[in-house]
Formats: C-alpha cells, sequence, structure tokens
C-alpha cells in the first residue's frame, strides 16, 4: 500500500519491471489508464487490460493490497486533478470536435489546443523549473530523439543553439552513440525525447547515461515509459489518440529556449545580436 512519501503511481513505475509478464502488461495499462479506472470493476480491469482476474490480484498483493476495492480507492484519489493556477483557453472550443462536416483544418487546430490544454498541469509547470535548473548548472546538454523525434532534437538545438553554446546533438549518427555517452562528463546532462513506440536504442542510451551518473531530463508522453526510472527530471505531454501531433513538444521546446534565454539574458542578447549582424553582412538574410 503506498506510503505518505510515496504516490502509488510511483510504487507501481518502482515494482512492475520485477513482475512477471503479465503483471507488467497490467501495471502498463494501469499507468497510461489510471485517470479513468477509479470506478472499475476487478473484471473490467482484467478485460481491458487482457490479463485474467488472478493476474490483477497478485499484482496488487505485490503493491501490499489484500482488497481490490482499496486499491480502486487510492487510484481514484490520485487521479483527482491537482489545482493549477495555469491553464489554457481554448480558442476553438464552440467548434463540434466530433463535427464530420468541419473542415480538416478546424478538427486538427481544435485536437491540438485540447492536447495542449491537457497538458498543462502542476506538475509539467513544476518539474519545467527543475528542468531549466538541471540545465542551467550543467556543462554540456546533450539532446536526442529518434525517429519522428529525431526532428524534435533538431529543432530544440537550432533554437538554442543561436544563443546558447554548451550544447552536443547525438541524434545524427546512432551508431556511434554509446562511444559519444561513454566520453560524458559527469556534470553533462542528457535530454531524451521518448515517445511509443519507444526505441530499444534510446532505452539502452538511458540505460547507460544512468549507469555512469549523468543526469536525463526525458520528455515523454506516458509515466509508463521505460526510460521514467531512470530519468531525473520527467516532462510528460499529452498525445492525440486521434492524429499525430508534435504540438504540445514544440510548445514545449519553445517555453524551454525562451526561459533559458532569460536566465542568460544580457549573454543571449549580444550573442543573438552578433549573429543577425553577421548574416546581414554576409548576405545570409535581407535587409532592406
Amino acid at each position: 500500500m503506498s506510503s505518505h512519501n510515496q504516490s502509488l503511481i510511483t510504487e507501481i513505475i518502482n515494482i512492475k519491471d520485477s513482475l512477471p509478464k503479465k503483471q507488467r502488461q497490467l501495471c502498463d495499462y494501469i499507468l497510461k489508464n489510471y485517470q479513468s479506472i477509479g470506478m472499475i470493476t476487478v473484471k473490467g480491469l482484467a478485460d481491458n487490460a487482457n490479463v485474467g482476474v488472478s493476474t490483477v490480484m497478485r499484482a496488487i498483493n505485490a503493491l501490499g493490497y489484500d482488497n481490490f476495492n482499496v486499491f480502486r480507492k487510492d487510484i481514484f484519489n490520485e487521479s483527482l486533478p491537482a489545482e493549477s493556477k495555469w491553464t489554457l483557453k481554448k480558442s476553438f472550443s464552440e467548434i463540434p470536435n466530433k463535427e464530420e462536416s468541419a473542415p480538416t483544418i478546424l478538427q486538427v487546430w481544435n485536437e491540438s489546443m485540447d492536447i495542449l490544454d491537457k497538458s498543462l498541469d502542476s506538475d509539467l509547470i513544476e518539474n519545467f523549473e527543475t528542468v531549466i535548473d538541471v540545465i542551467s548548472h550543467s556543462s554540456q546538454l546533450n539532446i536526442l530523439g529518434t525517429r519522428p523525434y529525431k526532428a524534435m532534437a533538431l529543432y530544440l538545438e537550432q533554437l538554442l543553439g543561436e544563443f546558447y553554446s554548451k550544447i552536443r546533438q547525438l541524434s545524427h549518427d546512432t551508431e556511434v552513440l554509446f562511444d559519444k555517452i561513454l566520453q560524458f562528463e559527469k556534470d553533462e546532462v542528457l535530454l531524451v525525447f521518448a515517445f511509443e513506440p519507444y526505441t530499444n536504442r534510446i532505452i539502452q542510451a538511458a540505460m547507460l547515461a544512468n549507469q555512469l551518473g549523468i543526469k536525463i531530463i526525458l520528455i515523454t508522453d506516458h509515466i509508463s515509459c521505460p526510460i521514467i526510472r531512470y530519468a531525473s527530471v520527467t516532462l510528460k505531454v499529452e498525445v492525440s489518440e486521434k492524429q499525430f501531433s508534435v504540438v504540445p513538444i514544440i510548445t514545449l521546446i519553445e517555453a524551454l529556449v525562451i526561459e533559458i534565454g532569460k536566465r542568460s539574458s544580457e549573454e543571449s542578447i549580444k550573442k543573438l545580436k552578433k549573429l543577425e549582424r553577421t548574416l546581414i553582412e554576409n548576405n545570409v538574410t535581407y535587409s532592406y
């Protein structure tokens, strides 16, 4: 049963990898859906997770529960949203999300605003500040993303690199990824983009960095992400079930860049002005 110092969700994350395969499958289902299973029956949970009722009982026993109803009550209490002073207005809230006649652009736009709204909670805000502190005190920020999320890693590098020199991109050549990680200094940081389906290369890289004592910043979609146990701090954003979208990730990247710029505003402005002048002088950018 969860202690006062550790939430039930955290306990599930910590214990699930030591459980048998079917119980791990159940734990992953709970972690992805805990906000909607507070009123479910034990059979309903078993059916939804595609496991047996006995598997559910063995798993909750491993968490210290003898009674499913007590477990369900704790899950329900933990799923209640924490109060937050930060909210995003839904610019298209009056546009029916399921309206078949609505233009595609409005449907996509409305869905993007919805997942932005769902992403912004008190945990994200608190962990955002922690991430800024971790980056500010590091000697080097290493960035890693694979498959579609390589683009996110490159976008962060492009924006931040205009005024922040302590940055290294690891996403270009993953064949030598482990070689580079082994050369990390203790005060370097690894920032990882990891979204389903998680790639083995990302997981292995995070595992190695963790073994070397390197702090890891994880940007992910689910608290069931296998890298979460290696991360020093996690920024979790919502994903859409209707469409592929990186809108919350882009927004988070831009917020990180702006905040890092603010923390070193005088030096950042000086570097940006020098860059602007250099680009104009070399006819890279157009000047009136």
